[in-house]
C-alpha cells in the first residue's frame, strides 16, 4: 500500500531533469510490477511541502517518449503516496494566439499514440475509468491561479495532441490537427494521464510552448535545437511555478479523481485472482478488501 511519504509529485520534462530548491533531499530507488521508473525518484521538501520529483525521461534524456516507463512512473508514485502530480512538457502550438514561450493549461486531449502500454488493468481485471475530463479542474485551476499571480503568458484550458513520435509531425499531419480544433501537440501527456485517473491521481499539465510545429507559413521547420532553446528559457520559470504552485495544493482533495475507480471495476470481486489484488493493492486495495 502507499507509504504517504510525498501527496504532491513532480514528472519533469525535457530540460527539467533536477529540482532545486528542494531540502532534505533522498533519492528513492522503487520496483513496480511494470518494471523500474524512468529513474531514481528525488523525496524533499519543496516551500515546506513534500514533494515526489521524477524526470520523465531519465537524467541524462535517455528515454524516447515511445519507450517512456510511464505505468512504472505511475505506479511508483502512488507507492509513495502521491495524490497530485504536476506535469511539465513541452509542445508545439497549433494555433497563432499560442506564440512560443506561452504557457498552455490543457483541458482535453486527442490520443494519436499506438504503441504504448496506457493501462494498470490489461489483465485479470476489467475496469473503465470515466475519462471526459482528463485534467483535474482543481489542480488545473490552482496552476492557472498561480500562473497569474507570476503574470505569465498563461492560455487555460484548450486541447492537446499526443502524438507518437519521435519524429515530429508532417504538414499534412499538422494541418489536419488544426482543423479538429486542436491547440497544442505534444508527445508525453498519454498514457500518463489515463494511468493517473486509473490509480486515482489528479493530473494538469504545465504545457510550455517551444515552437509552431510545422503549419505556419514562413516559419523555420522545428528542430530539436529550437525545441531545447525555447524550452531552457522556461526552465526557470517552470520552477518559480511550481514553488508557487505546490504549497496551493497541499492540501484534502475534493474533486472526483480521488474515487474513479469506485465504480470502474467491472470484474466481480470473487472473480479477481489473489496474486493480481497483491500485485494490484496499491490501486485497488481498498475496492477488493
Amino acid at each position: 500500500m502507499a507509504t504517504k511519504q510525498a501527496a504532491i509529485g513532480v514528472i519533469g520534462g525535457s530540460g527539467l531533469y533536477e529540482m532545486e530548491g528542494m531540502s532534505n533531499v533522498q533519492f528513492i530507488e522503487v520496483d513496480t510490477p511494470f518494471g523500474k521508473p524512468s529513474d531514481a525518484i528525488v523525496l524533499g521538501l519543496l516551500e515546506e511541502v513534500p514533494v515526489a520529483f521524477l524526470p520523465r525521461h531519465g537524467r541524462g534524456h535517455r528515454f524516447n517518449p515511445t519507450h517512456i516507463p510511464a505505468r512504472a512512473n505511475i505506479f511508483a508514485l502512488k507507492t509513495l503516496g502521491v495524490e497530485r502530480i504536476i506535469s511539465v512538457s513541452a509542445v508545439g502550438s497549433l494555433k497563432e494566439e499560442f506564440a512560443p514561450l506561452d504557457l498552455v493549461i490543457p483541458s482535453q486531449l486527442i490520443d494519436r499514440t499506438r504503441q504504448r502500454d496506457n493501462t494498470f488493468y490489461d489483465q485479470d481485471m476489467v475496469v473503465h475509468v470515466g475519462f471526459a475530463e482528463p485534467f483535474c479542474p482543481d489542480a488545473s485551476h490552482s496552476l492557472h491561479h498561480a500562473a497569474q499571480e507570476m503574470d505569465l503568458n498563461v492560455h487555460p484550458g484548450g486541447t492537446m495532441v499526443v502524438m507518437e513520435g519521435p519524429a515530429f509531425s508532417t504538414k499534412a499531419e499538422s494541418f489536419m490537427y488544426r482543423s479538429w480544433g486542436a491547440d497544442i501537440i505534444g508527445m508525453t501527456a498519454l498514457p500518463e494521464a489515463k494511468l493517473a485517473r486509473e490509480a486515482e491521481i489528479c493530473y494538469t499539465t504545465m504545457a510550455w510552448v517551444t515552437d509552431y510545429d510545422c503549419w505556419r507559413q514562413g516559419a523555420e521547420t522545428v528542430t530539436v535545437d529550437m525545441v531545447i532553446q525555447n524550452l531552457m528559457k522556461n526552465v526557470a520559470a517552470s520552477k518559480d511555478l511550481l514553488r508557487a504552485l505546490v504549497p496551493k495544493l497541499d492540501g484534502p482533495r475534493d474533486c472526483p479523481c480521488n474515487t474513479a475507480l469506485k465504480d470502474a471495476i467491472i470484474t466481480a470481486r470473487e472473480g479477481v485472482p489473489e496474486e493480481a489484488k497483491r500485485r494490484l493493492g496499491p490501486l485497488v486495495g481498498r475496492y477488493l478488501t
